[in-house]
């Protein structure tokens, strides 16, 4: 299940491209799939290991094109052991709501683009996130859980301010967010609760099939029920001047 739109986010093969914060490895894997040359960093070792050997068995089953290359590094985001102007594309999905200190994690995102290079950030929309953090203290007091809710507007204004254009943005996955407000009504780790069964089989079998009906009523429901929300940015390639720092759009409330 991917969140990042690769027709808007396009991989060039041969790019150096960053997935920061891969956690399991969605978006890496689609990266190696389509000829990157994939770094995939996280901090925790046990969720790299799983994706070493899911690179592994890509490479084994001919998944991946011809000079394209993968690998992972352990590494902590406010701090990336990779030198200035390293990578193409960074996407970093999912990862900024669980770092107190996140200005430090987004200076290092552009430190280490190249540029001109392209970023794509994906957070949990306000009003869906708003809402679980209301059912449920413990969807986000677990260790490692989110920190804060972001507004798109203050997530696009302080990538502004560090230099980054905003580009677009978009939301995602509006048929997952129902899905989180029952498990926290219910109970977050209840997964044998009924409801949250049979949500899931649903969920799963719009991500293997896509039947036409879902893809539709996801496709009404992601402008205001997305449960994640997607910008799309640029590192100037000359920063610093005023007309590199006023993005495409103007950042709204939420």
């Amino acid at each position: 299940m991917l969140t990042v739109d690769f027709r808007r986010f396009p991989i060039v093969p041969g790019e150096h491209v960053l997935d920061m914060g891969c956690g399991a490895g969605r978006h890496a894997f689609e990266l190696y799939r389509r000829g990157a040359h994939v770094v995939a960093l996280d901090i925790d070792q046990s969720e790299l290991d799983g994706v070493e050997k899911m690179f592994g068995a890509m490479r084994l089953e001919g998944e991946v094109p011809e000079g394209a290359t993968a690998r992972t590094v352990q590494g902590d985001a406010r701090d990336l052991p990779f030198p200035d102007d390293s990578f193409d594309k960074i996407i970093a999905s999912e990862v900024l709501e669980h770092i107190p200190d996140d200005m430090s994690a987004m200076r290092e995102l552009l430190r280490v683009l190249k540029p001109g290079g392209r970023l794509a950030v994906t957070v949990p929309s306000w009003l869906p996130e708003r809402v679980c953090w209301a059912l449920s203290e413990e969807y986000h007091t677990a260790p490692g859980g989110h920190v804060r809710i972001y507004t798109r507007a203050e997530l696009e204004a302080k990538l502004k301010s560090l230099g980054f254009r905003v580009d677009g943005h978009h939301h995602a996955h509006g048929l997952h967010t129902p899905y989180w407000w029952i498990k926290c009504a219910v109970g977050v780790n209840d997964d044998d609760n009924p409801l949250v069964k049979a949500y899931h089989r649903l969920l799963v079998w719009d991500i293997v099939k896509r039947p036409l009906p879902t893809r539709l009523a996801e496709a009404v429901l992601n402008p205001v029920l997305g449960k994640s929300v997607v910008v799309y940015l640029t590192k100037p390639s000359t920063p610093g001047r005023p007309e590199d720092l006023v993005g495409e759009e103007k950042a709204d409330a939420v």
